[in-house]
């Protein structure tokens, strides 16, 4: 799904792990299982039987488990069918999918669009 050459799976939670404190990783964070604590990472992957209670902060985040907390992400937040979001979500792009769960308040940033100012005529003549 993120995987490529520069950003691989680094981590993964199993569904019988039970984990408390943050979690900081360089990649691709799958959880299956459940984390009490935030988590820092290029992208996080919720799997269906994962449960987490802590804030999120990842470049693109997908929800296919529950998250009890508020997520900050730079590009993607993706709520899968069985997915559950209740908590506060900032990104550029939100997707939620018929069937995802989402309570909370949502703050979806506009991409930043770079204005390239050409002289007019007149000053270019003087």
């Amino acid at each position: 799904m993120f995987l490529n050459k520069n950003n691989k799976l680094e981590a993964l939670v199993g569904p019988n792990t039970e984990f408390k404190g943050d979690i900081t990783a360089k990649g691709t964070l799958r959880i299956d299982g459940k984390i009490i604590g935030n988590i820092v990472a290029d992208s996080v992957i919720l799997g269906e039987t994962a449960a987490v209670a802590g804030d999120i902060n990842a470049r693109c985040i997908v929800i296919g488990g529950r998250l009890d907390g508020n997520i900050t992400s730079d590009e993607l937040v993706e709520i899968k069918p069985t997915g559950k979001l209740y908590g506060d979500i900032h990104t550029r792009k939100l997707a939620v999918a018929e069937g995802g769960v989402f309570e909370g308040r949502s703050l979806v940033h506009k991409d930043e669009t770079k204005v390239i100012d050409f002289p007019n005529k007149e000053a270019v003549v003087k």
